[in-house]
């Protein structure tokens, strides 16, 4: 038994953000039912990296654990109202369609409550569902340019590095996931139901609540120095420093234990923040004199803050990651035994656990139907006429 076993999510989102968000519920017990079009949501046809799998790549694979398939012509009048009979069961309708869309398909807010005054409607975009940037693509490079996080870090002069991660999806995603669970509370306590909207810019400026108070309340201009600097408003040094065999990363050591690590004295006297440049020039100048295990060593018996840089090789095999059980491992119908990243939180009466791995195109569409009262020649009539896809 999960948290939210018992409660059903009608899950119309597509790529990441709408996914994970969807995956988290389902982590948690909820009877997740992925709606797709007949030929698949377009994550099955975009792998990152090139991952193509067997029969399901890696992204929608990583994705898309603990639901259900329902492949259907939302085009269609048959299509659509299918989903109406699945969203008059649901708790949770979550959608990231571009603003305009659902309307089109029938699938807003307004038809969906009309037809299930107690669920819970989230609304995911871009830029918002109104505005003047209402029809642009929110993609997740592109809002990470537009948050100014990219101008937090690095070099003065050298270009904006975005982040080793699709680090506004997730954001999005968990807002998203956060949303839906206060709301499905306040449902429970009060018996109402309401509409959730999270948008990708919003939730890249709220995530940022340090840094933008910093300038917005503090005044602090947003300015990066001579040196490569891991953030503009820590103190130095903060980054990641060449060592004889590799890196080291630094966050923010105090000073006057640094210097005696280093043994460069003139450290102590210095101003983390006025003096940044000097700062970072000087460490770097010292730390290719030993190896990263040497200097995690004199950095532990100083008590600083100091580790190592990882690549996903040597991630996987950390002790702490695998003591933590960070990634969890199961078997999926097509593509065998697979390890995956597992679950951001535990409980200690309901775990999360992977009930079943991504499903194939329609997989449980013939399931869902007869969940919903239709014959299964009524069903078969229908895959035949191009409404549904059915996997076997």
């Amino acid at each position: 038994m999960g948290v939210l076993d018992g409660y059903r999510v009608v899950d119309l989102s597509i790529a990441m953000a709408g996914p994970l968000a969807a995956m988290r519920l389902g982590d948690l017990g909820a009877d997740v039912i992925k709606v797709e079009p007949v030929t698949g949501e377009w994550q099955r046809h975009a792998p990152a990296g090139g991952a193509t799998g067997n029969r399901v790549n890696a992204s929608f694979l990583s994705l898309n654990r603990n639901k259900r398939s329902l492949a259907v012509n939302l085009k269609s009048d048959e299509g659509r109202d299918i989903v109406h009979r699945l969203a008059a069961t649901a708790d949770v309708f979550l959608q990231n369609y571009r603003p305009g869309v659902a309307e089109r398909l029938g699938m807003d807010h307004d038809t969906i409550s009309g037809l299930n005054p107690r669920v819970v409607y989230v609304s995911m975009s871009g830029y918002g569902e109104t505005g003047p940037y209402v029809s642009r693509p929110g993609q997740d490079l592109l809002l990470q340019a537009m948050s100014g996080a990219m101008l937090s870090t690095g070099r003065d002069g050298d270009p904006p590095a975005p982040a080793g991660t699709y680090a506004i999806d997730a954001i999005t995603a968990y807002s998203a996931f956060e949303g839906t669970l206060a709301a499905l509370l306040h449902r429970e306590r009060t018996g109402e139901a309401q509409r959730v909207s999270v948008n990708m810019l919003d939730a890249a400026i709220a995530v940022q609540m340090q840094e933008l108070s910093v300038f917005t309340v503090g005044g602090v201009p947003q300015r990066r120095g001579r040196e490569p600097h891991g953030h503009t408003y820590i103190r130095a040094p903060y980054g990641v420093f060449a060592t004889k065999d590799g890196y080291l990363a630094l966050g923010m050591p105090r000073l006057d234990g640094l210097a005696l690590a280093l043994d460069l004295p003139e450290l102590a006297g210095m101003d983390g923040h006025t003096q940044r440049d000097e700062i970072t020039s000087t460490v770097a100048r010292r730390l290719p004199e030993r190896t990263t295990a040497e200097w995690l060593e004199i950095c532990a018996r100083h008590d600083l803050w100091a580790g190592p840089v990882y690549g996903y090789a040597e991630l996987v095999a950390d002790p702490q990651v695998r003591h933590n059980g960070s990634f969890v491992t199961y078997d999926h119908r097509t593509e065998g035994t697979v390890t995956t990243p597992g679950f951001p939180y535990g409980f200690s009466a309901t775990p999360p656990k992977v009930r079943r791995g991504a499903p194939l195109v329609g997989e449980h569409t013939a399931e869902i139907l007869g969940e919903l009262g239709y014959p299964a020649e009524r069903t078969a009539e229908l895959v035949e006429k191009g409404v549904l896809a059915c996997e076997d």
